[in-house]
């Protein structure tokens, strides 16, 4: 045979497309040529797979190859190529057998010895030749990442040898299986609040109803405390939501995935970050903070410090839950469903109006103009993390509830919503507002003029209404009172706080 065709699997996105190698040993001058797209990376095969042939004890066919990657209109970049190419050469030139190329899939990289390497993008793949009905052999190393695929076989392999050998029915590879951790492993609790009792509140409808939060406050006061302790309080991922934050993850260097299996994931970037770092990019497109945090929490501390562009770049995911990034070789598309959490001083000086602040009206107003309008109108809840009064560290405060009895209920509170609407309040949609967000006409005429008087949008009316219905489960309580609205409007500080610093330049 002089012909040999092998399956594997493409990266692009959390996508992973079929591509064939195709082989093809003819008479000629030796000579080894890859048609197809292929990148530099690609290009750089010729010699690994050269070596890794040799060196593992087989003959390197001293004729013409031709191999070809089709499709021919998808970019081909990375090392994952390197096994495929070596397998379909050795078959190509009857050293290999095909009995088994048909019901296999392969993807890894040589090293000049043979030894296989772990490549990105594991997850997908091996769950796009789950549903095509075949197996994936790849890396041993890789192990970590597949084995927490449940319900498919992926093979797992440390040598070209080892893969030749079961082509061969000479031995078995061992399928990928993994030790999953524990997500118990709580290691920031409540407790280490000291006071605080509106900001312990906030995080708990946070946590609850998955909205967005904006914590404003002096340094030192906790809230970036309370923003990291946030994941502990939320309920474990679920099967399906623990492994879409896992294939992410794979398309990135993380090598722990199994360690973080269930943990909601929690990003923090520095305010320097720039907006291919939050929202993804590149020639082919690699997934950006707000994908990393998919099923998670993304906390910005320092908001007014990061540029504004990058912040107005989020505005979109926030309400669609996905991002697409378009570029001349791939347009990809990220989930991006996350809980969005920022921390912020109320002046550049980081106090209010008093002794600690030397700031003007007009710097203040000047600072936070940093911050759109329609950014900040992402927020549902935006509270103020005061410094603490005077004796209350003296007199040994009680250390208040732990994160386990907080998320007790956020679990109990989520179940209502997801038997109620199959989704949490946060992602209700104006047909679901419409149907399980009903007030009395006495208190609807009520909130519509206290958003007049805070010059707030309909989209605010709207995140109101999905945050008094989370105060309702939290309660137990089947309609939404006027105290639940009562209290999801006391919850929009940065709003009081613009129209104090508008009126006192009148």
């Amino acid at each position: 045979m002089t012909l040999s065709r092998v399956l594997t699997r493409a990266a692009i996105g959390v996508e992973a497309p079929l591509v064939t190698i195709e082989a093809h040993i003819s008479s000629g001058l030796p000579a080894l040529t890859l048609v197809g797209l292929p990148e530099t990376t690609v290009k750089e095969a010729r010699e690994r797979v050269r070596s890794a042939i040799i060196n593992s004890g087989f003959s390197f066919p001293a004729k013409r190859i031709t191999i070809n990657l089709a499709p021919a209109d998808l970019p081909k970049e990375g090392g994952r190529y390197d096994l495929p190419m070596a397998i379909a050469i050795l078959v190509a030139s009857e050293q290999l057998s095909d009995a088994k190329l048909t019901q296999h899939e392969f993807v890894g990289e040589l090293a000049l010895n043979g030894a296989l390497c772990g490549v990105q993008g594991a997850i997908p793949a091996a769950m796009a030749a789950m549903r095509a009905g075949r197996e994936l052999i790849l890396s041993a190393e890789n192990q970590q990442d597949v084995g927490l695929i449940q319900h498919g076989e992926t093979r797992v392999a440390s040598h070209l040898l080892e893969i030749c050998a079961f082509l061969q029915d000479q031995a078995a590879l061992s399928c990928a299986r993994v030790q999953q951790a524990s997500a118990d492993q709580a290691a920031e609790d409540l407790r280490d609040i000291i006071g605080q009792d509106q900001g312990r509140r906030a995080l708990e409808i946070t946590a609850a109803g998955g909205h967005n939060l904006l914590l404003i406050g002096p340094p030192g006061t906790g809230k970036t405390m309370l923003a990291t302790r946030l994941p502990g309080i939320m309920p474990p991922l679920s099967d399906s939501e623990a492994l879409e934050c896992a294939a992410i993850a794979s398309l990135t260097q993380n090598r722990t995935l199994s360690q973080a299996w269930r943990k909601r994931p929690f990003r923090a970037p520095h305010h320097s970050a720039s907006m291919y770092a939050l929202i993804g990019g590149g020639s082919l497109p690699r997934p950006g903070e707000i994908s990393l945090a998919h099923n998670g929490v993304l906390f910005l501390d320092e908001l007014p410090e990061f540029d504004r562009r990058v912040l107005d770049a989020l505005r979109e995911p926030i309400e669609s839950g996905h991002i697409a990034i378009s570029r001349a070789r791939a347009k990809v598309t990220y989930p991006a469903r996350f809980q969005l959490v920022a921390a912020m001083n109320p002046s550049p000086t980081g106090h209010y109006q008093g002794q600690h602040n030397r700031c003007s009206p007009q710097q203040v107003l000047r600072y936070l103009s940093k911050l759109s309008g329609p950014f900040l109108d992402r927020f549902d809840l935006s509270i103020e993390v005061p410094l603490l009064p005077a004796g209350f560290l003296s007199n040994r405060p009680d250390a208040g509830e732990s994160s386990a009895e907080v998320a007790a209920r956020v679990i109990d509170a989520r179940a209502l919503q997801m038997a109620r609407a199959g989704k949490i309040n946060a992602h209700m949609t104006h047909a679901d507002i419409k149907q399980w967000c009903g007030i009395a006409s006495e208190d609807a005429i009520w909130l519509e003029e206290v958003l007049n008087q805070l010059g707030l949008s309909v989209r605010a009316w709207q995140r109101i209404l999905k945050v008094a219905r989370t105060i309702a489960d939290l309660a137990g309580e089947e309609r939404i009172l006027r105290c639940h609205l009562q209290e999801a409007v006391s919850y929009r500080t940065i709003d009081r706080l613009l129209i104090y610093l508008h009126r006192s330049l009148e």
